[in-house]
């Protein structure tokens, strides 16, 4: 039987995981593993949600098994920047490239984590000095994928629009597909938005999330990279968005200050955005991921078409 991925360079493997991530649905390897009617590409396009990039890893490193592999492994700390794109790069191009481009670069990125594993140096929360860590672990892949998830529905609806329960319930079930694609087994996977949102709210609420050193380090890269002073000064709004977007538990346990003032300045400026944003052409909305792939239209459903 002809292999329908052979044109792609894909081999049988790859075809059989991108159909195990679809739920068994066959898949176009020439085709997004999405499409233009699904609730990922409405959310993702939009340039905006990069705002909670930085939310995202500040989730990410507050767990010290992560922060551990990423101050360890990386060059995080010198580049800060770089790693957000990277990551960020990699969640857009699962989203917008082609199947095979996509199972390209979950490979790439496994590569990355065959070699980050460890030990912790010092005790951290509930984990005691020794603590091994490891990139591939199960727990922490998903804790990372559930992180851009949540601050790709936190930013979309803090700056685009609200989404309505049925709308954010297709988007969570569409981004399973990534969580498979990385290896996540699906037994861990949450299995509906709401089992996706306690996971979420219950770790975050958890001593799992124990800032350490570690984290502290890597929270103060991403809030002041080393950059020029005019670029590192324009960067205080998103320092601003980005303390104000966390959970109130994991901001106090970083030790960020934040004010009532300030957070009435946030929800201002959200609103002003809510307006603004979807007044703006398309070439300023969308990511550059996105701007190839169609007109940009609302979609009041989500459906994908792998």
């Amino acid at each position: 039987m002809p292999n329908p991925g052979a044109s792609a360079g894909l081999s049988r493997e790859d075809l059989d995981r991108l159909q195990a991530a679809c739920g068994g649905r066959p898949v176009d390897p020439a085709s997004s593993l999405f499409g233009p009617e699904s609730l990922t590409w409405r959310v993702n396009r939009e340039a905006v949600i990069l705002l909670g990039g930085g939310r995202a890893l500040l989730l990410q490193v507050a767990h010290p098994l992560v922060a551990a592999g990423v101050a360890a492994h990386s060059e995080f700390r010198t580049h800060p920047l770089r790693r957000l794109w990277r990551t960020l790069d990699l969640m857009l191009t699962l989203v917008f490239a082609d199947a095979s481009t996509a199972i390209a670069a979950v490979h790439e990125i496994e590569r990355v984590h065959a070699r980050v594993r460890g030990v912790l140096d010092v005790g951290v929360g509930p984990f005691p000095r020794g603590t091994p860590y490891d990139a591939n672990d199960p727990g922490l892949l998903l804790w990372v994928y559930a992180t851009l998830v949540d601050s790709a529905l936190v930013a979309y609806e803090r700056f685009v629009a609200r989404l309505p329960a049925e709308a954010r319930a297709a988007y969570y079930e569409e981004s399973q597909i990534g969580a498979r694609l990385f290896g996540i087994p699906e037994s861990l996977i949450p299995r509906t938005l709401g089992h996706f949102e306690a996971y979420v709210e219950e770790t975050v609420r958890s001593d799992v999330l124990a800032v350490g050193p570690a984290s502290r380090a890597l929270a103060a890269s991403i809030l002041a990279p080393p950059l020029p002073l005019g670029l590192g000064r324009a960067l205080g709004g998103a320092r601003f968005l980005t303390v104000g977007l966390l959970p109130a538990v994991v901001r106090e346990r970083y030790g960020f200050s934040w004010s009532a003032r300030r957070e009435g300045a946030l929800r201002a400026l959200a609103a002003l955005t809510r307006l603004v944003v979807p007044r703006l052409p398309a070439r300023l909305r969308a990511v550059p991921h996105a701007r190839s792939r169609g007109p940009f239209r609302r979609y009041p459903r989500g459906s994908t078409i792998c």
